[in-house]
């Protein structure tokens, strides 16, 4: 199970942007304005203490290391269109915007301002999962923790598909995220990842029921409001190595927040939005035209009970 050199290229090439751009910054006091992340306002004041490292809690593949705040409710919509190019795209089917391969709709609520409860589902393989989310360590502004910690777990189940048993229908994914903010333009992390198919996806001989994964993603700052994302994953898995199908997801990303909403603009080979999916199974290819337009929109809402004012 040997990381591909094109693999090791990427992942190697954000690690040299990383630090390069941090060697570059000369201001020694780094704070995040007041108007650089949309979770800045539900986490209390960006001068000290937790550092945002990321605007939302997803990216274009990737989930970040982000929770939100106590109370707190974000509502996702994530969309991917069909094939761009390829037999499957041109303007036949308008590049792919007729078609649908996949949808998720999720909500994500704040237990604490740690710990996250998700609910979701997709649109490939009707797969509904349940996810806990806990930041275990946050980057601190002065610098006394260099970097973010957030712990994943998820179960997913495939209610409507034919199955022998119900245990049959289950996918489990286990995640840490590690994830730093190396000056006020780069964001970075990596995610190494486990996966288990209880029924392997796709059901083919030989395939493994359960793989390790790495996910390395990076947010550059082009405004206050704006960003580009380069997120990207792969298998580690000697079946999905050796069989010429498969191939590793990769996206790039424009990334926009307005007010309470943050919007993410994407292209990536990947058909599925959930990572149990996505990891599992993407067998799309770049050189075969079969990447796709993507959208991710999220909207926070406060449910925490209003104070009175008294006078």
């Amino acid at each position: 199970m040997k990381l591909s050199i094109k693999s090791i290229a990427i992942l190697v090439a954000l690690f040299i942007i990383s630090f390069n751009i941090q060697a570059q910054q000369t201001d020694a006091k780094k704070t995040t304005s007041a108007a650089d992340s949309l979770l800045n306002a539900m986490n209390g004041s960006p001068k000290s203490g937790p550092v945002i490292i990321f605007k939302s809690t997803r990216l274009v593949l990737s989930q970040t290391s982000e929770t939100i705040k106590k109370g707190n409710l974000n509502f996702q919509v994530i969309h991917r269109f069909g094939d761009i190019a390829g037999k499957d795209g041109g303007p036949q089917t308008a590049f792919g915007l007729d078609r649908v391969n996949d949808v998720y709709i999720g909500f994500e609520y704040g237990v604490t301002d740690n710990l996250n409860i998700d609910l979701g589902r997709s649109t490939i393989g009707q797969l509904v999962q349940l996810e806990l989310k806990y930041a275990l360590l946050h980057q601190t502004s002065e610098n006394s923790e260099p970097f973010a910690l957030t712990v994943l777990g998820e179960t997913g189940v495939r209610p409507y598909s034919s199955f022998p048993t119900f245990g049959s229908r289950l996918s489990y994914l286990a995640q840490a995220i590690f994830a730093r903010k190396f000056s006020p333009l780069l964001s970075f992390q990596l995610s190494p990842t486990f996966v288990r198919d209880n029924t392997p996806y796709p059901n083919l001989p030989g395939i493994e029921q359960q793989f390790f994964a790495l996910q390395g993603a990076a947010r550059f700052k082009i405004n206050n409001h704006m960003g580009f994302i380069l997120d990207y994953a792969h298998p580690f898995s000697t079946f999905r190595d050796n069989t010429y199908s498969f191939k590793d997801p990769l996206g790039i990303g424009y990334e926009v927040e307005t007010g309470g909403h943050v919007f993410t603009l994407n292209v990536t080979n990947a058909n599925s939005v959930s990572e149990i999916n996505y990891l599992s199974n993407s067998q799309q290819r770049f050189s075969r035209g079969q990447y796709r337009i993507g959208f991710t929109i999220s909207r926070m809402f406060d449910l925490n009970p209003k104070k009175k004012i008294t006078e």
